[in-house]
């Protein structure tokens, strides 16, 4: 079983940035990847990015790429999403996701693939 937090959304202007934290805790040895999601209000909830756990490599949806930088600190079992040039259309509730080594593939885009949710942090960029 593995746990996850979110914590550091918030209110942020157009242009501002943002660092988002994902907390893990449990048995993270048997982790394939850490991954971002994000639903805006009425939306379906979407891929932002994604990272080995171990391994370390990246993906990111187009509409971030350049703007967003995911990254982990294994040590303290964490993973980052770095937030630059934000606007208003990122506004949403953001998620980490866990997903577990049972032979999926990389990078894991859609929910169904990861097994474990956090339960989200606003992020709001006004304009």
């Amino acid at each position: 079983q593995v746990q996850l937090v979110e914590s550091g959304g918030g209110l942020v202007h157009g242009g501002g940035s943002l660092r988002v934290s994902c907390l893990l805790s449990g048995r993270t040895s048997s982790l394939h990847a850490v991954g971002w999601f994000r639903q805006a209000p009425a939306k379906v909830r979407e891929f932002v990015a994604a990272i080995r756990w171990n391994g370390g490599s990246t993906y990111y949806v187009d509409s971030v790429m350049g703007r967003f930088t995911i990254s982990r600190d294994n040590a303290k079992n964490t993973v980052y999403l770095q937030m630059n040039s934000l606007k208003p259309e990122d506004t949403a509730v953001y998620y980490c996701a866990a997903d577990r080594i049972d032979g999926g593939t990389w990078p894991p885009i859609q929910r169904f693939e990861y097994d474990y949710w956090g339960q989200g942090t606003q992020v709001t960029v006004s304009s």
